[in-house]
Parts: structure tokens; C-alpha cells; sequence
């Protein structure tokens, strides 16, 4: 999953009682299908070529059961370590905030949410009846991706949709095809967390 052409699409499958999504390129072209496995008490995440779930890409396991300021490993097919995602706990509280590791521990970004408000905003609206049912249309959340010095160098943002179920990832300055990996994967990790928050 590395030279992707960008902008992807991310889309949940409402069909399934799993926390499924599939990934596609510019070239509506599937990349990778995204599987959660349910009912674990460690969580883990696998990433598959493609909807078939016949070969897997990745594997993302949780570095402990509560997933508030958990650790969460990406693997590869061949089981090697290639980096990590690690939720800021306290920090997640108000607004979304991830950190992006590579093998060697060193941290290389940082995810952040832009606006928590927006979060609030749906939280409030889907208490009401009817009207919550279209907040997936009006509340859309984005997340920057930015490396030690600052630069955004990739965006997520959910689009409007029936359910919030639709999401896109664009990239937006120059990395390398093993730090664009860790980005992607760091992003379906932390898409698949914070959509359990709400």
C-alpha cells in the first residue's frame, strides 16, 4: 500500500455488524479493505487487499485492552513491526490528538482534530428527532496530519453523507512511500476510534 494515488475514499460498509470500510484511490480502484474484529478483548485491525478479504496487507494490533491511551502496532503480511499510532489520552478528550511512529520509536507526526466543536455540535443535533437523523450532512470533522515542524502534510475529512459514513484523505506535501504507509494506516486506526466516540 505504498505509491497510492490520492485523494482516497474511505467508505463503511452498513451492511455488516463489523466496523468495515473499503479504501479506494483516485481511480476509484480499491486499495485495501479494512476489517475490525469484533468481540477481542485487545483490539485488532485487519487490512486487506481488497474486498475478497483472501489476502491481508496488515495487521494493527492494541498494545492493551482500553483503547484510552492505547498504542496500536501496524504489522506487515510478514509480521514485521513497520510502526505505530498512539492515542494522547487526556488530550483526546476535547479534541482528537494521535502521534505516528516509526519502527525505531521515534516519533516522525501528529494527528490532530481542526475542530471539536463541530464533534459537540453532532453530539447535540442527533438528540433531536428527525432533524438527528441528518447531522451526517451538516457536522463534518477533519483531521491534519503534521510532522515535527509544523507542515500539514495530510488531511482526512468526513463527507457529507447519510450515517457519516464517507470519508476522504488527501495528500498534501511530499513524504516517503514508507511514511505515507504509516499515515494511511494511522489515519484507518484512528478513523475506526473515533467514529466509536461519537
Amino acid at each position: 500500500m505504498q505509491n497510492l494515488d490520492f485523494p482516497l475514499s474511505l467508505q463503511f460498509k452498513i451492511s455488516t455488524f463489523s466496523n468495515d470500510f473499503t479504501v479506494k484511490d483516485a481511480h476509484a480502484t480499491t486499495v485495501a479493505y479494512v476489517k475490525q474484529k469484533l468481540f477481542k478483548f485487545i483490539e485488532e485491525i485487519t487490512v486487506f487487499t481488497d474486498e475478497s478479504q483472501t489476502t491481508e496487507s496488515y495487521r494493527i494490533k492494541a498494545n492493551k485492552w482500553i483503547d484510552f491511551s492505547a498504542a496500536y502496532t501496524f504489522f506487515d503480511k510478514d509480521g514485521k513491526d513497520i510502526g505505530k499510532v498512539a492515542r494522547k489520552g487526556w488530550a483526546s478528550i476535547w479534541k482528537a490528538n494521535y502521534e505516528v511512529y516509526s519502527p525505531a520509536q521515534q516519533q516522525e507526526f501528529v494527528i490532530q482534530e481542526e475542530n471539536a466543536w463541530i464533534k459537540v455540535a453532532d453530539a447535540l443535533f442527533i438528540q433531536i428527532p428527525v432533524i438527528g437523523l441528518f447531522t451526517g450532512y451538516f457536522f463534518n470533522p477533519a483531521y491534519k496530519v503534521s510532522d515535527l515542524k509544523g507542515t500539514v502534510v495530510a488531511r482526512l475529512e468526513k463527507e457529507p453523507s447519510f450515517w457519516g459514513r464517507k470519508f476522504t484523505v488527501t495528500k498534501l506535501s511530499d513524504i516517503s512511500a514508507a511514511e505515507e504507509e504509516r499515515i494511511v494506516l494511522a489515519m484507518m486506526m484512528m478513523i475506526l476510534l473515533e467514529r466509536r466516540r461519537g
